[in-house]
């Protein structure tokens, strides 16, 4: 209103003068129509002038109409400035920032980015832990309950800090630019930062907090050696006489140096402890105070080289970083895109182990049992200060040796002859077999004969696949001979083998009762085997599940007459060429990366063990049923490493409950591949992929064929291989393939002509030509027992001949094998020579370049002195255009001079003619010396000396 009050003032005053206009000289006057702009000559004209005069009079008159129409221009004019402004960009300032901790929390909350001031109270504190966060970010919020927690703990010893680092106008987002949040920083005293990348967990922060308020440990006795030296984490132990001296030389040093270890890696894998006793420090081999020991368990532990490297802090932590040995090691995978598991699987098989772990806790039995694994399994060579570390572990009581530091590793023994430990394998006999009836399970054993070829001292004749492969087959064709055996008795016999009149095989068998096959493992049918069909003689097609065949620990308790106590598995890592690297994982951070790799997603307790082979593009899980722990684990380990590994390569698949089973094509996965593949049904079988393009493109085809084909003697089924594990042969390698899977002959399977397009009568011409429908079931339950005995020895016979043709084609897969091994080396010495052609190549071509480079450096000298040169005569030239410069402007200065001086020699010599000088007698007699002659003049005045003396400077400077 005011604003419209003023705007009304101004209409009244302007109303005002149009009456004095009024007054003065009417409304038609010169001056009143001169007011207006002009008008032009016509009817419009003069009508737009009449409405104007018009509503002049009438506001004149009535002056209550003006100031309402003046009221509803302003408000017109507020409406379209409200509208346009909406219409623009609205940019709303920034709210203040408000608290990010409570008021009752220990953590000291610096919301408004005060850097200055966390700077300040740092200095008071001993331990300071500064956690800088944005407001907005989710990984900020979610770990400030962990930092609150941790402060709940710490805060009487450690000084918790929260730092808004986002505020603009703060002093920490303008002088800190991180590119992420939370970051965590430690300072202890005046060293630091020391940034923390662990999990965000409260327990994994205030176990680094401790870590660097107490990054030295104290150890005062030989049992506390001992824990020291046997954790799977590499240490360093320093050792100082304190008493001499409250802080003796170098022991600052090697705290620091403890400190730097964190802040280089922030798991704290490097342990750093503290020996001031001389009798524990001499175990160590440490000597001098001040000296500083690096405990490695396989290979020599090192002393630090003081006369060699330079005692700092920073080269200590180097060195110990560079020379540690890892026995185990922790991973803990940020979540996000991270090429860490893919850059340790590249160094060979993996064994994940997936246990609870508490950072907080004193003690962790079941890493100490891991631990022992480790050292068994990497003892190559029987050190003994492993051994009493092993002992240690075990809580055995055995003497301190009189050194814990590594020796060398004594000279290998000879290896045992063949004849005394030969190669074994445990046989599980199926169903089908004759032998069967009386055993189930058999020891095959390969043996040399002593006219054989005995092994040497170098080399020990490893048992192949190809010699255990010849062993079972000469034991199938050779298995009349334990027809006379009882079956609760053990018998051996030996024969000898088809291919060497040199070998020998032993088989072993008995009959094992079903409770000693269910303790040996928990699965019901752990001692079947898949049946092996043949086409000629079966009689019908039955499911074949996959078989699991007994692990190796099981064969102390199938032959408890074996040594029970001997293993293998001490030093294995140097005797297998599948040696696996360990590493841990916290289950209760990374359960997710155990669900992929085939663990239960619902279980009480979180432990799990798989290995992993990248190599051989598989993976093995041990039973989830059995418990992790220090046997399980090195039967794991040792089912692995043998060549005839009995683990069965785990199947990751998708769940089948999701696919219903009242659709014309058959969704298979892993889990009902057997049943519904293998069964007594004709398959035609369809692999595809959900990124595959031209998949889509043939169920229409596939749902015809299911239409026409009668469901009870034929299945059209499909697999989405990318998302289901099949075994091996069963996989294949282009998409899409179609397999046919015939009644009674599931082994000769038939792949779809790659060159055919796949359409609805070439797969009905394909599956009528491949599949046997005269073969029809028959009964033999009612058949005599001379029937059965003649068909069970046609059976006999039958596998008989499939044995010898099995041999027969191993024979030519042999020579196959011969001829392919000499291709390989003729191409391998035809590479070599290639390869040493390319280095000769390589070294012309680096003395070339090495050339040019010289030249290079020349072509640069000489360029450098030739600018060097160009720049001093650039300097001169540009002095002596100075000093022109200044030549000319002191001539012409002279110039000027020189021409007032010569106006005012004329002026005065003009006076002197006009006005004779008249005589005046001098009051001073002339000097002597200076004698006029008659008729001469007088001598010049004074002041043509300075101007002589000025032409003669100015002859003198041109």
């Amino acid at each position: 209103m005011s604003e419209c009050g003023g705007r009304g003032g101004g209409g009244g005053s302007s109303s005002s003068s149009e009456d004095a206009e009024e007054e003065g000289g009417g409304g038609s006057s010169p001056a009143g129509s001169g007011s207006l702009s002009p008008a032009p000559p016509g009817a419009s004209s003069d009508r737009l002038l009449r409405g104007l005069r018009g509503a002049t009079l009438m506001a004149r008159r009535r002056p209550e109409l003006l100031c309402g129409a003046v009221a509803l221009g302003c408000a017109l004019l507020l409406t379209f400035k409200f509208t346009c402004s909406r219409a623009k960009d609205v940019i709303i300032p920034a709210k203040p920032p408000v608290s990010f901790f409570s008021s009752r929390s220990p953590v000291l909350d610096l919301f408004q980015g005060q850097l200055d001031y966390a700077e300040y109270v740092r200095r008071d504190s001993e331990v300071v832990l500064m956690f800088f966060y944005a407001p907005w970010c989710g990984q900020s919020i979610t770990a400030r309950a962990e930092v609150e927690q941790a402060a709940s703990q710490l805060s009487d010893q450690v000084l918790f800090v929260a730092i808004n680092c986002w505020w603009n106008q703060g002093k920490c987002r303008k002088q800190k630019h991180f590119f992420y949040f939370p970051v965590i920083y430690l300072y202890h005293r005046s060293f630091g930062p020391i940034e923390y990348k662990g999990p965000m967990s409260a327990v994994y922060i205030e176990k680094f907090v401790r870590r660097v308020m107490k990054p030295l440990l104290y150890i005062p006795s030989p049992s506390e050696l001992l824990d020291f030296l046997s954790n799977y984490e590499p240490g360093v132990l320093g050792y100082f006489e304190f008493s001499g001296s409250p802080q003796p030389p170098g022991y600052l040093t090697f705290f620091t140096s403890a400190l730097h270890s964190l802040k280089k890696d922030y798991l704290g894998t490097v342990r750093f402890g503290v020996i001031t006793n001389k009798h524990l420090a001499k175990l160590v081999s440490l000597v001098h105070s001040g000296s500083v020991y690096l405990h490695r368990h396989f290979n020599t532990s090192l002393v630090f080289p003081r006369e060699v490297i330079n005692y700092t802090a920073e080269n200590i932590c180097k060195w110990a970083l560079e020379n540690q040995e890892t026995l185990l090691r922790w991973l803990r995978p940020h979540g996000g895109k991270s090429l860490l598991l893919n850059n340790e699987l590249k160094k060979g098989p993996a064994l994940f182990l997936f246990i609870p772990f508490n950072p907080l806790a004193e003690n962790h039995p079941l890493i100490d049992e891991i631990t022992e694994v480790a050292l068994e399994y990497n003892n190559c060579h029987g050190d003994q200060v492993v051994e009493r570390l092993l002992q240690h572990l075990r809580r055995v009581d055995a003497p301190v040796f009189k050194s814990l530091a590594s020796e060398r590793p004594a000279q290998l023994l000879d290896p045992p002859l063949i004849t005394a430990s030969p190669c074994c394998n445990t046989v599980v006999l199926p169903q089908w077999h004759s032998i069967s009836r009386t055993h189930n399970v058999c020891e095959l054993c390969v043996n040399q004969t002593a006219v054989g070829i005995r092994p040497t001292s170098v080399s020990v004749p490893q048992c192949s696949f190809l010699e255990m492969a010849a062993a079972l087959d000469s034991f199938y064709l050779k298995e009349q001979a334990f027809y006379h055996v009882v079956s609760d008795s053990m018998e051996c016999s030996n024969f000898l083998s088809s291919y060497s009149p040199f070998s020998y095989y032993t088989a072993c068998c008995r009959t094992m009762n079903r409770g000693v096959m269910g303790f040996i493992d928990s699965e019901p049918d752990v001692f079947k085997s898949p049946n092996i069909a043949f086409s000629s003689l079966e009689k019908e097609c039955e499911i074949a599940p996959p078989g699991s065949i007994p692990h190796i620990e099981e064969n102390r308790h199938v032959f408890p007459e074996a040594d029970v106590n001997s293993t293998n598995f001490t030093g294995l890592s140097c005797r297998t060429n599948k040696t696996l690297n360990l590493y841990l994982l916290d289950s209760n951070l990374f359960w997710l990366y155990a669900e992929r790799l085939g663990a239960p997603s619902t279980t009480s307790v979180k432990e799990f063990a798989a290995i992993v082979d990248v190599k051989e593009e598989s993976h093995y899980i041990l039973d989830p049923k059995q418990v992790l722990m220090k046997f399980t684990l090195e039967s794991f380990i040792q089912n692995f490493s043998v060549l005839y590994s009995p683990l069965k390569r785990h199947l990751i698949g998708s769940d089948s409950a999701q696919f219903s089973s009242q659709h014309l094509i058959t969704e298979v996965t892993t889990d009902t591949f057997w049943e519904v593949v293998l069964q007594k049904q004709d398959v035609l079988l369809l692999y595809y992929a959900q990124w595959c393009g031209f998949c889509p493109s043939l169920n229409h085809v596939f749902i015809q064929l299911a239409r026409l084909l009668p469901a009870d003697t034929f299945t059209v089924a499909r697999i989405d291989v990318s998302q289901n594990d099949l075994p091996w042969e069963f996989m294949v390698d282009r998409l899409p393939t179609v397999l046919f899977f015939p009644c009674n002959r599931k082994d000769l399977s038939v792949k779809y002509p790659e060159d055919l397009p796949i359409t609805l009568p070439n797969l009905l011409r394909f599956i009528l030509h491949h599949s046997d429908l005269a073969s029809v079931p028959q009964n033999l339950a009612n058949s005599p027992t001379k029937e059965c005995l003649q068909s069970e020895a046609v059976l006999q016979q039958g596998h008989i001949s499939h044995l010898e043709r099995e041999i027969q084609k191993l024979r030519a897969e042999i020579s196959t094998l011969q001829r392919a091994q000499t291709q390989v080396e003729a191409q391998l010495s035809s590479a070599r020579r290639d390869e040493h052609r390319l280095l000769q190549q390589q070294q012309t071509l680096e003395e070339q370049h090495h050339l040019l480079q010289l030249h290079s450096e020349q072509l640069q000298a000489l360029y450098e002195q030739k600018t060097r040169e160009l720049e001093e005569v650039a300097r001169k030239l540009q002095e002596l255009a100075d000093a022109s410069e200044d030549l000319l402007t002191e001539n012409t200065w002279l110039k000027i001079l020189v021409a007032t001086m010569e106006q005012k020699l004329e002026g005065k010599d003009g006076a002197g003619s006009l006005t004779p000088p008249e005589e005046v007698p001098s009051d001073y007699p002339e000097p002597s010396g200076a004698p006029q002659l008659p008729g001469s003049s007088p001598p010049p005045a004074n002041g043509s000396s300075p101007l002589a003396g000025e032409r003669n400077g100015e002859n003198r400077t041109d």
